[in-house]
């Protein structure tokens, strides 16, 4: 499914973005507090967002089983794939928040 795929990208550019903010707001949390804090909340809105994109993948999923059955095996192993991968980045912005 190319939804699935495009979501996929965009949930990724959420994560990296949360993360660009969230690694500039440390660095410059002494000296710019106040711009710390702007970056701090737009990493936390980015992470918004990758989440909304993720429930939507999820309602995708969700609705093509109740259609179709269970996704094909090839679609089940990118989603779990991407899935993973989303969970470790994740984490790791989450700590540096």
């Amino acid at each position: 499914m190319k939804i699935i795929k495009c979501l996929s990208d965009y949930i990724e550019d959420e994560i990296h973005d949360s993360e660009k903010y969230i690694k500039k707001a440390l660095v410059i949390k002494t000296e710019y507090p106040e711009v710390a804090e702007v970056l701090n909340m737009l990493s936390g809105e980015e992470m918004k967002h990758m989440q909304m994109l993720h429930n939507s993948v999820v309602k995708i999923i969700d609705n093509y089983r109740k259609e179709h059955g269970e996704p094909p095996a090839e679609m089940s192993a990118i989603y779990n794939f991407l899935h993973e991968k989303f969970i470790e980045e994740t984490k790791e912005v989450k700590l540096l928040q």
